[in-house]
């Protein structure tokens, strides 16, 4: 879930108003090579945990841990040898109606929730996601994810870690640990929902444009 979070660690807040975008404000903290390492690594420690492709669901959860999941996909079956379609190693997972600040936003439009038609039971998911946060949309799809079926493990891998967690949910796999404060924001952007692939901390007063890191953080 694609996470610029706000001051508050819940809301997501549009920087309508704010100034504009300036180098103090606006840093790179991972280009795109930086990402297709850290998602190369977190594959091969998928694979190294003893969970081979053939018992592996990974669950995109949306927006850009979508695009993420079926990268991660990709780099298993590359690595195994799997030449099944991907469909059959990623999905999505919608997390829409199990988030706990619906009554706030009512009117959050669901996401598609794809699943492999081998299903879950039995099998490891992996849930990935692009920023963690206040671990509240994890919380949320673990109960989509109870709601499905029965996995025999959950697993979590995140491209981003920034700390501030308000539930016990740790990730088993990040790509980088990202410390920040909580008046800052993780700018997300990946090739198939912006066009490029970049991590940017923007700090209070930068305007932020539509890959902003928001869900992790409100759920």
């Amino acid at each position: 879930m694609h996470d610029v979070r706000p001051s508050s660690g819940s809301a997501a807040g549009s920087a309508a108003g704010d100034s504009a975008d300036s180098p103090a404000e606006h840093s790179r903290v991972l280009g795109a090579e930086e990402i297709r390492r850290a998602l190369t690594r977190i594959a091969h420690e998928i694979l190294e945990s003893g969970h081979g492709a053939d018992d592996l669901v990974l669950l995109g959860i949306p927006h850009r841990g979508v695009p993420l999941a079926e990268r991660l996909a990709a780099q298993i079956a590359r690595a195994e040898g799997d030449d099944r379609p991907l469909d059959q190693l990623a999905g999505s997972l919608d997390i829409t109606m199990y988030r706990d600040d619906l009554r706030h936003n009512p009117t959050r439009a669901p996401s598609p929730t794809r699943i492999p038609r081998e299903g879950i039971d039995g099998r490891t998911v992996v849930l990935v996601d692009d920023v963690l946060y206040s671990g509240r949309t994890i919380r949320a799809a673990l109960d989509a994810l109870g709601a499905i079926g029965r996995p025999a493990a959950v697993r979590l891998g995140v491209l981003v870690d920034r700390g501030h967690r308000q539930l016990p949910i740790r990730a088993d796999h990040v790509g980088k640990n990202l410390p920040t404060s909580r008046s800052e924001r993780v700018h997300v952007q990946l090739t198939e929902t912006d066009g490029v692939d970049a991590v940017d901390i923007v700090r209070p007063g930068a305007e932020t444009g539509p890959g902003t890191d928001t869900a992790e953080g409100t759920a």
